[in-house]
């Protein structure tokens, strides 16, 4: 499983035009799920990004989590993590998983986070989605 976590002031995702998911202060995680994956590495995952002490504190020193900032979570489906841009020009998405398994996996993640009482949105699975956000420091923290 792989992450790309960007703190946000603000950020959103549309389908169509149509915004389905919208958060203000927290996370924006760029999820992406390898065929090797199970629900191991979404409770590791979903821990790991939910405890990361990445907000700054009193000082502006990176000392708390989303969890004690009590910030929102928009989780979106990125397959494009797994691309392997290493031989010819065209990325190979081998080590993905494939559809089934990458769905299971992303509404697991989802579950985990909601039951840690983080406000979550997400996008829509495998879909074309458009996704805005305020980035905030920038700071973004990418996860194996």
């Amino acid at each position: 499983m792989r992450a790309v976590i960007q703190l946000v002031k603000e950020a959103a995702v549309r389908v169509e035009g149509e915004i389905c998911g919208r958060i203000g202060s927290g996370l924006l995680v760029l999820l992406g799920v390898g065929a090797e994956d199970s629900a191991a590495e979404v409770q590791y995952m979903a821990d790991k990004i939910c405890n990361l002490r990445i907000f700054p504190d009193n000082e502006r020193l990176m000392n708390k989590s989303l969890l004690e900032i009590r910030g929102e979570m928009l989780v979106v489906s990125q397959f494009t993590l797994y691309g392997d841009c290493r031989k010819g020009r065209r990325p190979s998405f081998r080590q993905a998983a494939g559809p089934d398994l990458a769905a299971e996996l992303y509404a697991l993640f989802i579950q985990q986070v909601r039951e840690k009482n983080i406000q979550t949105a997400a996008g829509r699975f495998q879909t074309h989605m458009e996704v805005s956000l305020i980035n905030d420091g920038p700071v973004t923290i990418i996860l194996p």
